[in-house]
């Protein structure tokens, strides 16, 4: 009886032990394939998807106002004047790199100044023209274009643009 109790002992040991090694928790799985090479974006696309946009986001707030024929001149002035700009002649960040890696820094500084004042200029002709466009609405429009371009500029503050205070 002591040999059967022996055995007996040592299968109940042995079939402990496999089920514990059966209920281990199993290796993760291996790490993903590394993703193929990401290929860069390109600009001239880009700017294409980009002008498309430009296109539907004006003819939408066309539609909205509710433009009238006598307005239209305004109008085309004004969406004239906020067509996106053309891309500056480095027109990519390596050529941009490239010109600068053989500025000296007060180069640099000047380069950087005239793209400055370069975004200033455009800028200030959009100011214009909106506030010239503006004034050609009727009190109703105004009122429907300020409710659209404060929609505008909250959604652009939110996808991370110009922050308040706290920002």
């Amino acid at each position: 009886m002591n040999a059967f109790l022996k055995q007996m002992t040592m299968a109940g040991v042995i079939a402990g032990a496999s089920i514990a090694a059966i209920a281990q928790t199993p290796p993760p799985p291996p790490p993903p394939a590394a993703p193929a090479q990401v290929q860069p974006r390109d600009p001239a696309q880009w700017r294409a998807k980009m002008a498309e946009r430009h296109a539907k986001r004006m003819e939408r707030l066309k539609t909205e106002l509710k433009i009238t024929p006598q307005q239209q001149g305004a109008w085309n002035r004004f969406a004239e004047a906020l067509q996106p700009p053309a891309p500056p002649e480095h027109a990519s960040r390596e050529k941009m790199r490239e010109q600068f890696a053989r500025m000296t820094t007060p180069e640099r500084i000047d380069r950087m100044r005239a793209l400055r004042d370069r975004r200033a200029a455009l800028m200030d002709q959009r100011e214009i023209a909106t506030k010239t466009f503006y004034a050609a609405l009727s009190p109703e429009q105004q009122k429907k274009f300020d409710d659209i371009t404060l929609r505008m500029m909250q959604r652009h503050g939110e996808r991370g643009g110009h922050r308040g205070p706290k920002g």
